[in-house]
């Protein structure tokens, strides 16, 4: 699938963990393809000079209120290429590891005008909730990546994703 770039643009995401060990995850869609949605881990693009640990923590933030005082260690990274909005786009995200005791809101959130127009609703899940969903997830191998890390037979440096 050609892209409008020949580089991707580079974004960071994060995998969070509550203390039941669900996982927070964005439901979105394609504003002008409604029937195009999909659930994918909080995160995005970095800005100017941002470095990935920033980005993740602030996209988190934005998207959903939680403020993380930090992150874990970086479990994947994910290369994907995909149609939104009617343009190709080529993206490489860092995803990153995190856990809270305390899933409420301590800050506004703070979608940018795209988000707004794409989201649906945000929801934690557990393993067995997504092991069941037939909603497409990014990755889509985002169950067997979970179970694998809850199990504790997840890869000790990060892995590579391509889809």
């Amino acid at each position: 699938m050609p892209t409008t770039t020949t580089e991707p643009r580079v974004g960071a995401r994060v995998l969070l963990l509550d203390a039941h060990d669900r996982v927070l995850l964005i439901h979105a869609r394609d504003p002008d393809d409604p029937a195009h949605h999909w659930w994918e881990l909080p995160g995005g693009g970095l800005d100017n000079n941002e470095t990935l640990t920033a980005a993740a923590q602030r996209e988190v933030a934005e998207e959903s209120g939680i403020v993380l005082t930090g992150l874990d260690r970086k479990l994947w990274t994910r290369e994907s290429r995909f149609t939104y909005r009617g343009q190709q786009h080529h993206r490489l995200d860092h995803v990153f590891l995190a856990k809270i005791q305390d899933t409420s809101p301590t800050v506004s959130v703070k979608p940018t005008a795209n988000e707004r127009a794409g989201l649906i609703e945000r929801r934690w899940f557990t393993a067995a909730e997504l092991d069941l969903t037939v909603d497409k997830l990014l990755p889509a191998t985002l169950p067997a990546l979970l179970n694998q890390l809850l199990a504790g037979h997840f890869p000790a440096g990060p892995i590579r994703l391509t889809d």
